[in-house]
């Protein structure tokens, strides 16, 4: 991996070739990826344009949270990262504005589909598909075999084993729950929702958190997305990904510029530079490992292979919906959380 301050310097110099500099302007970022990613995001961004970056990191359903409650005075001007579905749901909302880069044609179909479904009012930056992790460690100390479907983690063995997001506070969970209607049917889904509640742990804020948690033995298995166990794998920790055998959903991390945003013009220069193959690869840079959404940002191995995963037809108009993402959440507090374990 390159040093921090050698990809800083190469990322500065060649994009100080072609753009000038901003002076005395500052932009206001909500950030839903790692907080590592969100630090270098910040730092290089701010280095090649001389724009100052306030940056907060919030989980994807806090972020939506936020902007709804700043809606009629916004003090965000760009939401980067997190999942697909609030960001189409913001853009329902009007929460946020159209915008269509002219960068779009070098993106991968999938992110310029998303872009079109939304109206233009986000944009696709990377994807990964909906899996869970285990830590191998932990489970050839019990002689246990890891999990390769959905079905198998309704095995009590896991009792108390499993740990995964709250779709209250996080896209990751929203998407397993959608991804488990859109696989399943929605009263199917729901039971297996209640059964697999009686092996759940914790229900946690953020979606990385039950790999992380995994990863350091904390429980033995994590639902999240598969590239969150390719990061903790990278940082030296026994944990590795299965995606479900009967097939799964991705996310497609998004980006919006915020309606009614103060600074629109930093807004548009930082949606620009974030769709170009050179701020795409920062991601590798600080060990996350998504598909990123610029056809020309170089791939790394380490990144989820979507041509080995089963995945289902997502329907991210339907399940990006306001009413629809409202009503399968509130089902699953009432139908799931609210059950004894």
């Amino acid at each position: 991996m390159m040093r921090f301050s050698t990809l800083v310097c190469g990322v500065v110099w060649g994009s100080m070739l072609s753009t000038p500099v901003f002076a005395q302007q500052s932009l206001n970022v909500i950030c839903s990826v790692q907080a590592e990613q969100c630090n270098m995001v910040q730092t290089v961004f701010s280095r090649i344009t001389g724009i100052k970056v306030n940056l907060v990191h919030k989980a994807s359903g806090e972020a939506i949270a936020q902007l709804n409650a700043e809606r009629a005075n916004p003090k965000t001007d760009v939401w980067y990262g997190g999942t697909g579905d609030p960001h189409m749901q913001a853009a329902e909302m009007g929460l946020t504005t159209q915008y269509k880069s002219p960068t779009l044609p070098s993106l991968y179909d999938w992110a310029q589909k998303q872009a079109a479904q939304s109206g233009y009012k986000t944009v696709g930056i990377y994807s990964g598909p909906l899996g869970f992790s285990y830590n191998t460690e932990g489970l050839a100390k019990k002689n246990l075999q890891p999990p390769k479907c959905w079905a198998d983690l309704l095995d009590p063995k896991w009792k108390g084993e499993i740990q995964a997001p709250n779709p209250n506070t996080s896209g990751t969970a929203y998407v397993q729950v959608a991804t488990l209607v859109q696989l399943m049917g929605e009263d199917k889904a729901f039971n297996y929702l209640k059964a697999l509640h009686k092996n759940i742990s914790q229900y946690t804020r953020s979606g990385a958190a039950p790999v992380k948690n995994a990863a350091r033995g904390e429980n033995l298995i994590g639902v999240a997305f598969a590239h969150e166990a390719a990061v903790e794998f990278a940082n030296g920790f026994p944990v590795v990904a299965n995606s479900p055998c009967e097939g799964t959903g991705a996310e497609i991390g998004s980006m919006s510029i915020i309606k009614g945003a103060r600074n629109s013009e930093a807004a548009q220069r930082f949606y620009e530079w974030a769709l170009t193959p050179a701020a795409q690869e920062l991601g590798v840079a600080t060990k996350q490992f998504q598909l990123p959404s610029n056809k020309a940002t170089k791939l790394d191995p380490r990144m989820p292979d979507f041509k080995k995963v089963k995945m289902i037809d997502y329907d991210y108009a339907k399940y990006g919906s306001s009413a629809e993402r409202k009503r399968l959440i509130e089902r699953w507090e009432k139908d799931v959380n609210a059950q004894p374990r």
